[in-house]
């Protein structure tokens, strides 16, 4: 069993950064991807930014120029440096972790608040 543990999640003005972080621990074997999912209120959750175990991201059109997402695969922790936040990124954000022959595991979600 995996658990994550997210950090990072805040209140900020628009146009200000955060950065989350989410770490992994429990039984990891091989992971595919690491990244980060949002939900906001009445929305469906929606992929922010995915990285591989290769290191190649996959970011929303949204975010693009704004979000970087990075990986320290030693520790198995997942980060998103989040800069010119807008009210629209306004969103609980849960990472995710992808194993082979495993199904996904998620974390608890963190709340990214940003006042315009």
């Amino acid at each position: 069993q995996v658990q994550l543990v997210e950090s990072g999640g805040g209140l900020v003005q628009a146009g200000g950064s955060l950065r989350l972080s989410c770490a992994a621990s429990g039984i990891i074997f091989s992971i595919k991807s690491m990244g980060w999912y949002r939900q906001a209120p009445g929305e469906q959750r929606e992929l922010v930014a995915a990285i591989t175990s290769g290191g190649s991201t996959n970011y929303a059109d949204s975010v693009k120029g704004r979000f970087t997402a990075s990986r320290d695969n030693a520790r198995n922790t997942v980060y998103l440096q989040m800069n010119s936040l807008k009210p629209e990124d306004t969103a609980v954000y849960y990472c995710y972790i992808d194993q082979i022959l495993r199904s996904r595991s998620w974390g608890q979600g963190t709340q990214v608040t940003v006042s315009s």
